[in-house]
């Protein structure tokens, strides 16, 4: 067996070819994309950063802890508390003690008189002495941390030139290439919670990569905020816990648990979750374009060898025998394709890695490990996906007696078993009964990623099985006007399409599942981006939008008390913190919440309330969704809120699911501690809006805070805004497109090969040969036209599930269609497949038609 597959492996070696490339292709990619992933199974190793020098750290426990009957439960806290004077005072008793506040304190560096608009290249003066009052606050503002001086020494930070601050209006500050170039002598504006003010730069200090921070004297820092944040404490660790007790509330952080009073210190695991999360997608997708391709192309090409096989049985081959061949070819183009696959993937992994860094879809730090399994996995994989691939194809060969295949005519008569037949009606039953059970059961799972990238890969599989049974209807309803024009041309393309349905669906097959990947994937994220402007739009009514820009950054108080005076404005001030439910005794469950004046809440905003009433939001009261377990109005929940304290709330109303943004409300009694973010004003009635604009704008411009109108926040936060999850979308299409356009270019060349006597027969017949080279050509592109339309169907069907799950959430929004990526992908197929097509025949046709007629397989 060995021997008769490599000599037909030898004959036939524009078959396997094809198939190589589009495995080794298939397995490369699996491969880097595996080596990439292997890499975000672990953060790297960090140690502590901002308290790397200091002995022990005592701050408020940042994690709930909740003893439940199938053991303890932890979540982090929105807002932990401080360290209270108390505390600071009975740790002081133990040793030395330094105070650590953390608050905004964003820099602006002033224009000096002696910079000047010039065209020629900027020269830089010095700025020492320059008044800081020539610049607008908040133009140009480095966000920027603020601490006491004498925590610098935690870290360590060392002074790299001028002095520690010593008077209120002096700062030592952080650099950093790429920064603003602070130096000593300085001055400067900083907006602190306790407003704006020019200060000096006294003296710098090496940034530490971990933040930009602002040092003052340890006055002044208490003056601006009066909490203390952590305390180090240069004593034992077991007598800081002795004194603190089990019960105190508080954490004492020594060696690399200090790491955990570190700025984010969990930002380098998190970063990695969307890696891993697109690199998962990217593998899954590309294992399954891969099989499918694989599985199309043997299909095809043992429905092309069918008269050699009949010849083999017709000689006493067996159909044992014939499939122990087709399967023998299959493992030895699977393993040198993978063998091949493996050795591009460990090349193309670094590139991989380095694109996504560039692209910001990975964190500048990621870098590959020294993982070989992957390697290992994506080698098997492709063994076994073409063994797989080959194993229908063979049992069909095998299948064949030797009188009907040596009889059977170039027409494609039967070409569905009753095996595809149940395993195509199987996929299609799965790929429309799952959606279908999640629309009555949970909508809102219809929404997650994993569930609109794998839910059309079964409508995909049940299609590409009914391709052979979809090409004749589909094709006549493409060429019906070509049919019907003068000329032949037409009529040949139409009748050669459907006499070739084996070769018309091996071309649509992967055409199909890269116009369905597209059209699904694209038109869902974009719909759901939609329909979340649409919700905002809806619920939005205010006139002006004022936020800080950042996550958990506060407003400035001084701009929250200048709005609130602001004569004709109905001013909302609300603060983002989260609420804690433990659900059904064994899960702790947070959910995002904002704290609200409940008085003001009705006057910006519309809210999807489907039970309960807004206005009887209270301090003794909760808001929640319809995704929580309890949501009968009048009900009480035991809550933790973001600073950990346990509450019992009354249900006050309920609200919509919609597209997972409709949080949960609470009044500022239960915010956590959490500081105002969010300001939405509306003009009240008969008042002047010019005028209330215009203090808004005078008191956004004296304290650094940007006022947008409600069109300019609903267009900032609109569709579009996530650039990383359309480059990712990006990425996982040009896998795909990559794979169809290798299946794309070795199924036609195989085709074309095989019709030069049809050809030679039309040469014959009197058409020339540009004539035959555009039939040609047109085949082929109706062939990808018959893809574009049954992937379409199947985009229609998924992106009709999102629409209706949306519809079920309470969100009336569009489906939004991507025609423009998919016009580039349908172009870009029938280009391929027309110059696929088209080579070959030119080549055919150099020889003479006479010859041609008469050539023997």
């Amino acid at each position: 067996m060995l021997m008769l597959a490599l000599s037909g492996m030898r004959t036939r070696w524009i078959t396997f070819v094809g198939s190589f490339v589009a495995l080794a292709l298939g397995v490369g990619l699996i491969a880097a994309t595996g080596l990439a992933l292997a890499a975000t199974f672990d953060a790297p190793e960090r140690g502590p950063e901002r308290f790397a020098a200091a002995p022990v750290v005592v701050r408020a426990a940042d994690h709930l802890r909740v003893d439940t009957p199938t053991g303890t439960r932890s979540k982090p806290l929105d807002h932990p508390g401080p360290v209270g004077p108390r505390t600071a005072d009975r740790l002081a008793a133990l040793g030395r003690t330094v105070a650590d506040r953390t608050f905004p304190a964003d820099v602006t560096a002033p224009r000096t008189d002696t910079e000047e608009p010039h065209t020629g290249p900027a020269v830089k003066k010095p700025r020492t002495g320059a008044d800081p009052r020539k610049s607008r606050p908040g133009q140009d503002a480095e966000a920027r941390v603020g601490h006491p001086w004498p925590v610098a020494a935690a870290a360590p930070y060392r002074l790299t030139s001028g002095r520690a601050p010593a008077a209120p209006g002096e700062v030592v500050v952080t650099t950093r290439p790429g920064g603003a170039p602070l130096r000593t002598g300085d001055r400067v504006l900083v907006r602190t919670p306790a407003g704006n003010a020019p200060r000096t730069v006294v003296g710098t200090v090496a940034g530490r990569g971990f933040e930009d921070a602002v040092f003052f004297t340890d006055d002044e820092a208490a003056r601006i905020s009066p909490d203390i944040d952590a305390l180090v404490v240069h004593a034992d660790a077991t007598a800081v816990r002795r004194v603190l007790g089990p019960d105190s509330g508080m954490d004492v952080l020594t060696g690399h648990d200090r790491r955990r009073a570190d700025p984010d210190p969990d930002r380098d695991a998190r970063a990695l979750v969307s890696v891993n999360a697109l690199l998962g997608t990217a593998a899954g997708i590309t294992l399954f374009v891969s099989a499918a391709v694989v599985a199309s192309t043997f299909s095809f090409a043992v429905a092309q060898r069918r008269r050699e096989f009949g010849l083999l049985r017709t000689a006493g081959a067996t159909p044992g025998q014939i499939r122990r061949t087709v399967c023998a070819e299959a493992v030895l183009v699977g393993v040198l394709a993978s063998a091949a696959g493996v050795w591009l993937g460990a090349g193309a992994a670094p590139l991989l890695v380095g694109r996504m860094t560039e692209a910001g879809l990975a964190p500048p730090w990621f870098a590959l490990g020294d993982a070989s399994w992957p390697l290992h996995t994506a080698f098997w994989t492709g063994v076994f996906v073409a063994t797989a691939g080959a194993l229908v194809s063979c049992h069909r060969a095998g299948r064949t007696a030797p009188a009907e295949a040596l009889r059977e005519a170039a027409v494609d008569s039967r070409v569905m078993p009753t095996s595809r037949w149940a395993a195509a009606v199987l996929a299609l039953l799965a790929g429309l009964g799952l959606p279908a059970l999640a629309l009555a059961v949970d909508p809102g799972d219809l929404l997650g990623r994993k569930s609109y990238i794998t839910r059309p890969m079964l409508l995909v599989v049940g299609f590409a099985l009914l391709a052979p049974v979809l090409v004749r209807p589909v094709g006549r309803l493409l060429t019906w006007l070509p049919a019907r024009l003068p000329g032949a041309a037409g009529v040949l393309v139409r009748e050669n399409t459907a006499a070739g349905v084996r070769r018309t669906a091996a071309v649509a097959a992967p055409v199909l599942i890269t116009v369905a990947l597209a059209a699904t994937l694209t038109g869902t994220v974009a719909t759901l981006e939609e329909a979340r402007a649409t919700e905002a739009r809806t619920a939005t009514t205010a006139d002006f939008v004022v936020t800080s820009g950042q996550v958990g950054r506060p407003l400035a108080p001084a701009f929250v008390e200048r709005a609130r005076a602001v004569e004709g404005a109905v001013v909302s001030v609300s603060r983002s913190t989260a609420v804690t439910v433990l659900e059904e005794d064994t899960a702790l469950v947070t959910s995002e919440a904002r704290a609200v004046d409940p008085a003001r809440l009705a006057a910006v905003s519309e809210l999807p309330v489907t039970a309960g009433r807004l206005s009887d939001l209270d301090d003794d009261a909760i808001v929640v969704n319809e995704e929580w377990l309890t949501t009968r109005v009048g009900d009480r929940v035991t809550v933790w809120l973001g600073d950990g304290r346990k509450a019992s709330l009354r249900i006050a109303a309920v609200l919509a699911t919609g597209t997972g943004d409709n949080g949960v409300y609470v009044t500022r009694r239960n915010a956590g501690g959490a500081g105002v973010d969010r300001i939405d004003v509306k003009v009240a009635e008969g008042a002047d809006r010019r005028a209330v604009a215009a203090a808004l704008q005078s008191a956004g411009a004296a304290t650094g805070m940007r006022v947008t109108t409600r069109a300019e926040w609903l267009a900032a936060n609109g569709p579009g805004t996530n650039d990383q999850t359309r480059t990712g979308l990006r990425m996982i299409l040009g896998i795909a497109l990559l794979c169809t356009a290798t299946a794309l270019a070795n199924t036609l060349v195989m085709a074309t090969s095989d019709r030069v006597r049809d050809l030679a027969v039309l040469r014959l017949a009197g058409a020339t040969a540009p004539q035959v080279l555009r039939l040609v050509a047109a085949e082929a592109v109706v062939a990808v036209g018959v893809g574009a339309v049954l992937g379409g169907v199947v985009a229609a069907v998924n992106l009709l599930v999102v629409w209706g799950a949306l519809v079920l959430l309470g969100v009336l929004s569009a489906v939004v269609v991507p025609w423009g990526t998919l016009g580039l992908v349908v172009a870009a197929a029938a280009l391929l497949a027309a110059v696929s097509a088209v080579l070959p025949a030119s080549l055919a046709l150099r020889t003479r038609p006479v010859e041609l007629a008469g050539a023997r397989e």
